[in-house]
């Protein structure tokens, strides 16, 4: 059973990503933690022009893998590192070969900005690399946390980036992607906050002027009650003046007392 090409190609960069991952977190804490760096990332290259290397400075001879990582300290304040790293053939570990400061940098050139392409170049003040990386995608990813990083630890002292595509630079890349993402829903919390506030002093503006009317209504009952209070006296010498008491005022004649001693009776409705 034959597998289409495009499959193959399809399962190789995913193997290959799956190992350069876990390449890439061995190296981090292998290399960079004991030193109280954090690893801002990497990528695995090599170099465009084969540089032969017959005698190793291990001892040994051999194949090797080549990473350029990029490393800030924890202590402030902060120092940026792009550092070469290489794994040798039939070693496990990771060993820090050159090591450059960020200012040191002076030209990245992404070699051509009309497409993807995984060949790059880094300029520094006494070096100078041609390198491809294992695929163009792990190069803009590199290019683009490159290029932030520059942003936030560089002052005037930037390198050039040249012949690099908008989206590694511009607004499309992941970190500003991202950046926009976190500003956006600040955006939306902070607004949604604002209307939550308008809601709240609006609801607080209705209470008080339903306990205003409520204060006024309590008023005007009040006055009205008073005004509606009627007080007499009758003189109840006459029986039939005291039979029409209650009947004038719609009462009950038990409801009433009547001061016999004085012949008169007081009331008050």
């Amino acid at each position: 059973c034959l597998v289409p090409v495009a499959e193959m190609e399809v399962l190789y960069v995913s193997c290959l990503s799956q190992s350069t991952m876990s390449a890439k977190s061995a190296i981090s804490k292998e290399v960079f933690a004991p030193h109280d760096e954090r690893m801002l990332g990497a990528a695995q290259v090599k170099r465009r022009t084969k540089k032969k290397i017959p005698f190793l400075a291990t001892g040994g001879q051999g194949e090797y893998l080549t990473y350029i990582c990029l490393s800030v300290t924890n202590k402030k304040p902060s120092l940026v590192y792009i550092t070469k790293v290489k794994q040798f053939e039939g070693s496990s570990s990771f060993v820090k070969r050159s090591q450059w400061m960020l200012d040191q940098l002076r030209q990245v050139n992404g070699i051509d900005s009309n497409r993807d392409c995984p060949e790059f170049d880094l300029v520094f003040e006494n070096a100078f690399d041609q390198w491809v990386a294992s695929t163009a995608s792990e190069k803009c990813t590199f290019f683009q946390i490159l290029h932030n990083i520059c942003q936030r630890y560089l002052g005037d002292k930037k390198p050039e980036f040249i012949n690099c595509q908008s989206k590694i630079l511009g607004g499309n890349s992941i970190l500003h992607s991202a950046a926009d993402s976190v500003t956006s829903a600040v955006q939306k919390a902070s607004q949604a906050l604002n209307e939550r506030g308008e809601r709240l002093g609006r609801a607080e503006e209705r209470s008080a002027e339903m306990m205003n009317s409520s204060q006024q209504f309590a008023e005007t009952a009040h006055k009205v009650s008073v005004k509606c209070s009627v007080h007499f006296c009758v003189d109840i010498s006459e029986p039939s003046n005291l039979l029409a008491i209650p009947l004038a005022v719609g009462m009950e004649s038990r409801n009433w007392e009547y001061a016999t001693s004085s012949r008169r009776v007081l009331g008050c409705i």
